[in-house]
């Protein structure tokens, strides 16, 4: 009797955020799973329609453009912002005086709300009166009467990648940061002893030790990069046209126009996006253990 109740407690602990996950998070994904499948616009009796919300969206303009932008989103952030994070956090290692003032630097656009990002960008970016337009006007390298439509055309989805890498690459170098910190000094030292350089010890020992960290950052990089909304949104609203919308705001423009069942369907396509690419990350990680 004491061994079956040593052996069930650990699972009485995990039984509260088991139940509560089952509740909010599975029952919420069923429910949205059976609301795709119905032609339902949030108020009245959903009408069972099978699979063509589907078929709707697959043959849907947009959701081809959302869906190529956050894979084009998803590439450049997750590497670039995991460059730029180990760079930083590899040269803040080597204790130089004032590294950690730096690190508060690059930390500090976490702290800031996505509308305030969102709203310094906009002013910044905007074509006639914007401070980056104003700059280069004034380095002439674009004529008094020119104007780069930053958040329009093909330049809108880059600026919006360029928005993200400033807030999160700060999040990327203190993962890092972290995981330098358990690599053992020794294997530097004895390094150092064989005569290894600086490039040598990052490719050799750094980079390598940094594996399942990396693993890490792509994952909650994939899951982040389908959830973006505040700054596009705040931003661009998916436009012009629909040249910036991301899959996130694409559902919410559905939401908004009271198709539900249509939301719920690009939901679901999130999601299994979501699964698919996080479990081919997780397959190639336990592949290169």
């Amino acid at each position: 009797m004491a061994g079956a109740r040593r052996r069930l407690t650990p699972y009485l602990y995990v039984l509260p955020i088991v139940a509560i996950s089952g509740v909010l998070i599975y029952l919420s994904i069923g429910f949205t799973a059976w609301a795709s499948l119905t032609d339902w616009n949030g108020l009245r009796r959903m009408d069972f329609v099978g699979l063509q919300n589907y078929a709707t969206l697959l043959a849907d303009r947009t959701f081809w453009i959302a869906l190529r932008n956050n894979l084009l989103f998803l590439v450049v952030t997750v590497s670039v912002q995991a460059a730029l994070g180990l760079l930083v956090a590899v040269i803040t290692n080597e204790r130089l005086r004032g590294s950690n003032v730096f690190k508060a630097i690059f930390f500090l656009p976490i702290a800031m709300a996505p509308a305030i990002i969102a709203t310094v960008f906009k002013y910044m970016f905007e074509a006639n009166y914007g401070s980056l337009n104003e700059t280069l006007r004034a380095l002439k390298i674009i004529g008094p009467h020119q104007a780069v439509e930053w958040l329009g055309s093909d330049l809108g989805v880059w600026s919006i990648i360029a928005i993200n890498i400033f807030q999160w690459m700060g999040f990327s170098m203190m993962v890092y940061y972290s995981g330098l910190m358990a690599i053992p000094e020794e294997l530097y030292e004895a390094a150092m002893i064989d005569g290894a350089g600086w490039w040598r010890r990052l490719t050799g020992i750094t980079i390598p030790s940094l594996r399942g960290t990396t693993n890490v950052l792509v994952v909650l990089g994939i899951v982040g990069s389908l959830k973006t909304f505040d700054i596009v949104w705040l931003t661009t609203g998916g436009g012009p046209g629909v040249s910036t919308h991301f899959l996130s705001t694409f559902l919410y423009q559905a939401r908004s126009n009271r198709e539900a069942g249509y939301a719920s369907t690009i939901g679901m396509v999130i999601l299994l996006i979501a699964f698919v690419l996080s479990m081919l990350q997780i397959k190639l990680a336990n592949r290169q253990k």
